[in-house]
C-alpha cells in the first residue's frame, strides 16, 4: 500500500476517466485524528514495533435521512496477517516464530478487538471524526471477536496472538466487510470469512446470521441465532475471499451481496484461474433468494501493475445506484477501479445446475460465460485510479451522499504497513443515481 505524497492535501481536482461526457472529477480528501484512531503501540518480542490504529473502513454506508456530513463504516477481524512472507516483513520473524510452522497460521495481535459498526462525521475543515461506535455483541451482551470461526463444512485457518502462542478458533466470531442501515435502526453487514450475512440490532446485538445451508451446525455455539439460508455453494469460497460486498435498494426492499472472487470450485486451481463470480439478490424482508448473476471479473493485463493472475483482481465493495443498479469496486494491491452494472438482462442462474456442486465443469471451470449459455451483468467503467496517482490504494467502502457524490474510504490495515484512514468525496455527472 502507499499512502498520499502530500498527506495534508485537501481537496485535489483533475481530469480523470474520460466518459462520453468528456466528465471531468472532483475529488475532496478528509483525513482522521491519527491520535484519536490509535490503538497503541505492539511489539514483536525479538522483531518490531508497529503503530497500530482502528481501521474503520471496510465498508461504508449513508442513510438517505442524515445529513451528507453523516456516514456509517465498519472495521474487520481486527489487525491480522498471514504467517509467511507478509508477516515476515511486517513482524521481523520468521514464520516459525510467529506460529510454529502452523499451515494456515494468521496472527492478530489483538486477539480481544471487538469488530464494530462506526458512526462518522466529516467537519468544515477537511478532517472526519468517529462519533460513536457500536461493537457486535451476541445475545447476552458480550462483544465478538474477529477470531476465526472453527469451520468443518469450509475452509478455514488457525489463529495465534502475536507472541507465538495459538489462540482458540471463536464459533462467534465475524469478520466484517459490507454495511447497510435500515430506516428501522437496524444494519445488515456481510462476513468474509465464514461466509455470511448478519442482521445486527441497533446497539449491536446479532439479531441472526444466515450462512450456507448445510453449515449453520458449525455454528451452534455462537451464542445467536444463525439459520442456513445461503446457497449451500458458498462453502467453496476460498480463504478470506468471501462476502465482501453489500448493498442494499433504494426502497429497502432487496439486498445485494457477491463473493469477492470466483469460488474454490471443484478446487483451489479453479478459483486461481476464473474469471467469474456470483452475485445475488435477496429480498429482504421474508430473506428470499430472487436471483443470481454472473459477474465477469477484469482480466489481470487490464490494471497494468504486474498482475500475473486472475485471483490478483477481487471485489472489495458495492453500492446501490437504484433498484438493480450497482457500482461495483474492483481492485488488485495497487489499483481499483469502479464498475457501473446492472441487473436487467443479465442471466438468472439461481435454482439451475450452477449450484449444484456436481456439476461438472462448474461455473468457475468454464471459461467462456456465452459458450454455456449465460450473460454476465453489462460493466461500464466510471473510475480508473492508473488516472488518480494520489489515490490510496485499498478503498473498501463506497457510498452515495443525498447530493450524488460518491464516498470512498480505504482500508488501512489497522496500521500494520502504515496506512492512515482517508476519505474521499468524488464529485462525477457520469454517475447518476435513481430510485
Amino acid at each position: 500500500m502507499t499512502a498520499f505524497r502530500t498527506a495534508s492535501l485537501a481537496v485535489v481536482a483533475f481530469s480523470a476517466f474520460i466518459s462520453s461526457a468528456q466528465a471531468q472529477q472532483k475529488i475532496e480528501v478528509y483525513n482522521g485524528d491519527a491520535q484519536a484512531l490509535s490503538l497503541g503501540d505492539f511489539a514483536f518480542a525479538g522483531g518490531k514495533t508497529v503503530k497500530l490504529t482502528n481501521g474503520i473502513g471496510s465498508g461504508a454506508f449513508h442513510f438517505a435521512k442524515d445529513p451528507d456530513t453523516t456516514i456509517y463504516t465498519v472495521s474487520d477481524r481486527g489487525a491480522n496477517f498471514t504467517c509467511d512472507e507478509e508477516g515476515q516483513a511486517i513482524t521481523g520473524l520468521s514464520p516459525e516464530q510467529m506460529c510454529g510452522g502452523a499451515k494456515g497460521g494468521r496472527i492478530y495481535p489483538l486477539p480481544t478487538y471487538s469488530p464494530s459498526i462506526f458512526k462518522v462525521e466529516l467537519t468544515g475543515d477537511k478532517t472526519f471524526r468517529v462519533v460513536e461506535t457500536i461493537p457486535l455483541k451476541n445475545g447476552a451482551g458480550k462483544p465478538l471477536t474477529g477470531i476465526v470461526n472453527a469451520l468443518t463444512k469450509a475452509s478455514t485457518e488457525n489463529p495465534f496472538d502475536g507472541k507465538g502462542n495459538k489462540l482458540a478458533q471463536d464459533p462467534g466470531g465475524v469478520d466484517l466487510e459490507g454495511l447497510v442501515k435500515l430506516s428501522d435502526g437496524t444494519f445488515w453487514v456481510s462476513d468474509e470469512n465464514a461466509p455470511g450475512l448478519i442482521h445486527v440490532a441497533a446497539d449491536g446485538k446479532v439479531i441472526k446470521r444466515l450462512v450456507p445451508a448445510g453449515s449453520e451446525g458449525d455454528f451452534k455455539d455462537a451464542g445467536y441465532a444463525v439459520e442456513g439460508k445461503l446457497p449451500a455453494i458458498l462453502v467453496k469460497r476460498q480463504n478470506n475471499r468471501g462476502i465482501e460486498s453489500l448493498a442494499m435498494s433504494p426502497d429497502e426492499k432487496f439486498l445485494y451481496f457477491i463473493v469477492q472472487n470466483p469460488l474454490a470450485n471443484p478446487d483451489g486451481a479453479a478459483y486461481r484461474d476464473a474469471a467469474h463470480t456470483r452475485l445475488y439478490k435477496m429480498e429482504r424482508a421474508s430473506e428470499t433468494l430472487v436471483g443470481e448473476y454472473v459477474y465477469a471479473l477484469d482480466d489481470f493485463a487490464v490494471y497494468k501493475d504486474g498482475s500475473k493472475a486472475m485471483n490478483a483482481g477481487r471485489i472489495s465493495e458495492m453500492t446501490a445506484m437504484g433498484t438493480d443498479r450497482l457500482l461495483v469496486l474492483e481492485r488488485t494491491d495497487k489499483v481499483t477501479r469502479l464498475h457501473e452494472i446492472a441487473l436487467a438482462g443479465a442471466t438468472n442462474i439461481l435454482g439451475t445446475k450452477w449450484d449444484d456442486l456436481a456439476t461438472s465443469p462448474s461455473l468457475e471451470q468454464s471459461k467462456d460465460a456465452a459458450a454455456i449459455g449465460i450473460k454476465p451483468t453489462p460493466k461500464t467503467l466510471r473510475l480508473d485510479t492508473n488516472d488518480h496517482k494520489d489515490m490510496p490504494v485499498k478503498i473498501e467502502g463506497l457510498a452515495f451522499l443525498n447530493d450524488g457524490r460518491l464516498l470512498m474510504i480505504n482500508d488501512d490495515d489497522f496500521g500494520i504497513t502504515g496506512e492512515r484512514s482517508k476519505i474521499l468525496l468524488v464529485s462525477d455527472p457520469a454517475l447518476k443515481l435513481t430510485k
